[in-house]
């Protein structure tokens, strides 16, 4: 007969501790973005709601194709002070904003709104649905196909999303460190993952402990890097516009270049800390006589293979985030010492290689810390549990047991 798993009162006292945890979380999350921001451009009467093509006033297809000028449209405004009503509108002609209307088409429509007057603008196509489409399939596909470890990576994803912006955004934007930012933001975010993932074992706990040492590691090589190299926050392609909002808040702007590589490196060394914790742990469940340097040895091999991919991975990730600016250096036939020496070219540089230090350096650390402490949490569990007192029951006696003590008894009468 199959024994049914029972839920103790120990998981159960857990979870609903943790829902505790998730409710009071949420709570602080929500009074922590009551934030009044300093209005640095002047937004009032201007909103942006979604809008459906009616018809198409005067269009800017020309005869060779191409368009060329502004659409004359009416859209009908399905949110906002003007929903409802259907109003003449104009839509760019740019490959950044505005959109091809036609009747029936979904757009953001831009509403300035002055008195009784009103100037509605499209923005760009309603990509809303698409979007959370997408989102939701990748979520579906990861719970359905990793069954309960893909749903638990799932909720640690969403939770990682929301400690950037709910967490690490207003932190920055009142005024604390970008890199200390990034740093509470990766030890939360990896706590949350790894414990959904391992629980609480010695495998968690070195996947963690690697995880930020590499993080960490990543920042301190972009921080040499940008000294020796002379780069810094300053010299990124929107400073005009971050140095605008330095001056009107206070974002420590010079640091969230150095900040980004934290959170950027995150991912990989997480991916690496985990593998060779988890692989450290299987081989010693199924070989628990191999010593501490043998273990540490499997987790290097390991390790080798897996730093060696992720390192690529992470390289191949910011060239191709960099390939239109690669492609037009190559198309003007820049010389190697133009290309080497601009700001650009050196801060990918610097993220590339930075990262890979901290995907390379947390293969070692966390092949010695698993390789110690997993035979040691083993052998202490071990220990405890046949430490634990066993009271002996009498077993039952049988009706055949009964009936004989009975005739016994009867006997000797």
């Amino acid at each position: 007969m199959n024994a049914k798993k029972k839920v103790t009162k120990r998981q159960v006292l857990a979870w609903g501790l943790m829902c505790l945890v998730a409710v009071a979380f949420a709570v602080f999350l929500w009074q922590f973005n009551q934030i009044e921001k300093t209005p640095l451009v002047s937004t009032e009467g201007r909103t942006f709601e979604k809008a459906t093509v009616v018809s198409v006033l005067r269009d800017n297809l020309q005869e060779d194709g191409n368009r060329y000028g502004d659409q004359q449209v009416e859209l009908q405004i399905n949110t906002g002070e003007l929903a409802g009503q259907v109003v003449e509108a104009t839509s760019p002609n740019g490959n950044l904003f505005g959109a091809v209307c036609y009747p029936g088409r979904d757009v953001i429509a831009i509403v300035s709104i002055s008195g009784d007057n009103h100037v509605v603008t499209v923005y760009s196509p309603d990509r809303t649905l698409a979007v959370a489409g997408f989102i939701i399939i990748f979520l579906l596909l990861l719970s359905l196909l990793g069954g309960m470890h893909g749903l638990k990576s799932a909720f640690g994803l969403i939770f990682t999303f929301v400690c950037i912006f709910f967490l690490m955004l207003p932190m920055i934007y009142m005024g604390v460190s970008p890199v200390l930012s990034a740093i509470l933001i990766s030890l939360i975010t990896t706590l949350m993952t790894m414990y959904l993932i391992g629980g609480f074992s010695a495998k968690t706990f070195c996947a963690v402990v690697g995880t930020l040492a590499g993080v960490i590691l990543a920042g301190v090589s972009a921080w040499l890097f940008g000294m020796t190299a002379d780069i810094g926050g300053y010299n990124v392609s929107n400073i005009e516009d971050l140095v605008f909002l330095g001056q009107n808040t206070p974002v420590k702007i010079g640091e969230l270049l150095f900040a980004g590589i934290l959170i950027s490196a995150l991912g990989a060394v997480t991916d690496v800390a985990m593998s060779i914790s988890s692989t450290i742990c299987e081989i010693h469940t199924q070989s628990p006589h191999l010593s501490r340097w043998q273990l540490f040895r499997s987790g290097m091999t390991v390790g080798r293979d897996v730093m060696a991919t992720m390192a690529d991975t992470l390289v191949m990730a910011f060239a191709g985030s960099s390939l239109s600016m690669l492609v037009l250096n190559y198309a003007y036939d820049l010389s190697m010492n133009q290309i080497l020496n601009s700001s650009s070219i050196g801060i990918e540089i610097m993220q590339a290689v930075s990262g890979s230090i901290g995907i390379v350096m947390s293969v070692p650390l966390v092949s010695f810390l698993a390789a110690s402490l997993v035979p040691a949490w083993e052998n202490h569990k071990l220990k405890k549990h046949h430490s634990a007192p066993v009271l002996e029951e009498s077993p039952a006696e049988s009706p055949e047991q009964e009936e004989l003590e009975d005739l016994e008894d009867s006997t000797e009468e």
